[in-house]
């Protein structure tokens, strides 16, 4: 056997080992951006719920904020006319 045809064959050997690493490689970092994808799903949809109840805590948190403000005025003019 030539030299030209061992060298051939440590190649081809070490190119398939290489080519099964990317295989692998890829199929792994499909599933990474899989997982990816939903984390940021999962992340947008709860921050779409804090969003809404942020919301409607402010517009009941609104006149609650304002009825406290007249409570207090109420209170402080009575205490003045003692």
């Amino acid at each position: 056997m030539d030299w030209a045809q061992v060298l051939v064959i440590i190649l081809a050997i070490f190119l398939a080992i290489f080519l099964l690493l990317g295989i692998a490689l890829a199929v792994l970092l499909i599933k990474v951006t899989r997982q990816i994808k939903s984390v940021t799903e999962s992340a947008a949809r709860t921050a779409d719920h804090i969003e809404h109840a942020v919301g409607g805590i402010s517009k009941g948190a609104s006149p609650l904020f304002f009825a406290k403000m007249v409570a207090r005025y109420i209170k402080k003019t009575k205490r003045s006319r003692r």
